[in-house]
């Protein structure tokens, strides 16, 4: 059925190979990055751990090839390697008196850049645990998925879903 309006979508993309198609979407993202922000706001993540986080992750379009099925998926598997940063984000905020739940001006023994000093030295902090645990990871993935749905909701709304998803096959 869509046959031939894929023919005429291949002829408004030709020339964007697969891994420009995010390049022709910057505005759509730049939208969806808006309208996303109280959902980052509501997560465990504060923007500066989101902005980590994304930086990571690459978007994929799979079953491209099937109009009925195609879903861009977030491609996660950088995800471990940059969560351990993420502790060194909330040491800084914390080092800069940032810390939600902080002690305010009390200048209390230790706090963040000690304890950033010490994670740097591999010492650890007292109690802590060894970076942000697996439950943490699984948080990160289903929020960067949630950000894909939106994101393909977004073009399909806006009528650049078929565009896009034709251009990502090429």
């Amino acid at each position: 059925m869509d046959r031939t309006r894929e023919g005429a979508f291949t002829a408004t993309v030709e020339g964007i190979s697969m891994s420009e198609w995010t390049d022709a979407i910057v505005g759509d993202r730049m939208t969806v990055d808006n309208q996303f922000t109280d959902r980052v706001a509501a997560s465990r993540f504060s923007s500066q751990e989101w902005g980590l986080i994304m930086t990571a992750t690459e978007f994929e379009i799979e079953n491209a090839d099937d109009s009925e099925n195609a879903r861009i998926v977030a491609d996660t598997s950088s995800l471990p390697a940059i969560m351990p940063e993420l502790e060194n984000v909330r040491s800084q905020v914390a080092a800069m008196g940032g810390a939600p739940g902080g002690a305010g001006g009390s200048g209390g023994s230790g706090g963040g850049l000690v304890d950033s000093i010490k994670g740097a030295l591999g010492l650890g902090g007292s109690g802590g645990s060894d970076g942000p645990s697996d439950e943490e990871l699984d948080a990160a993935e289903r929020l960067v998925q949630e950000y894909a749905d939106e994101l393909q909701a977004h073009l399909e709304e806006v009528g650049k879903w078929e565009q896009v998803r034709v251009a990502y096959q090429e």
